[in-house]
């Protein structure tokens, strides 16, 4: 009987410890930025310090809270801009300098809602969003393909994405890899062929568009 009573307690605490860290907001996950993510290390050395000083991580929220605001259906997204080459190659941050960036969240947010996101992505991106220069609302969509790594994500006229699948056409050196992982921590993720990153936005000091780049990832999260 003693055997069986710490053998159920086990389970107990299993249990509980499961529950507990049950996740509390899921959704899908798309960034793209002004470099390769997914090239050979020739390329990506070419790059740094010159291309890359730019990235746009955006969230749609499919279903949870944020310190007890429901945040269903709800999206947003962080532009970032830095002096340097914005980057984690698995090993070691590059040193990207001075960082600044705007917070865009979905219009159809409440005011709760609003503030609760901001501090839902300020959390998730804390390295890129120390220096928040402007905070607005955009009418946001995003949706994910995974199967075809195509993402379609928009904030108005105010910043846009779009991916495709990688194809064997894309391969140039023969010796790509996913150089760069995703800016924040994520799950599922894959990278994807970017067709158009833009941001035509306020408080930057500067606006891009860019066409044709290995520089997307798509992916799913859970907080």
């Amino acid at each position: 009987m003693r055997h069986l009573s710490l053998a159920t307690a086990a389970g107990l605490l299993f249990v509980f410890a499961t529950t507990g860290h049950a996740a509390k907001i899921t959704g899908e996950y798309v960034e793209a930025r002004t470099c390769s993510v997914y090239t050979g290390p020739c390329f990506a050395n070419a790059e740094m310090g010159l291309a890359g000083k730019e990235a746009l991580m955006a969230w749609k929220i499919d279903k949870g809270e944020w310190k007890g605001i429901n945040l269903d259906g709800i999206g947003a997204a962080v532009i970032v801009t830095a002096e340097s080459t914005i980057g984690y190659d698995g090993v070691f941050p590059l040193a990207a300098g001075k960082m600044k960036s705007v917070i865009l969240v979905d219009s159809k947010a409440s005011s709760e809602q609003f503030a609760a996101m901001v501090e839902f992505v300020k959390d998730t991106a804390k390295t890129y969003t120390k220096h928040v220069v402007r905070v607005e609302r955009a009418p946001i969509q995003l949706k994910n393909n995974h199967l075809k790594k195509q993402a379609i994500f928009s904030a108005g006229k105010i910043a846009e994405i779009k991916t495709r699948a990688l194809t064997l056409a894309d391969c140039v050196c023969t010796n790509e890899v996913v150089y760069y992982q995703p800016l924040v921590k994520v799950e599922n993720f894959s990278p994807a062929f970017s067709l158009k990153m833009s941001f035509q936005g306020k408080g930057l000091g500067r606006r891009f568009t860019n066409f044709s780049t290995r520089s997307a990832f798509l992916a799913t999260f859970r907080r």
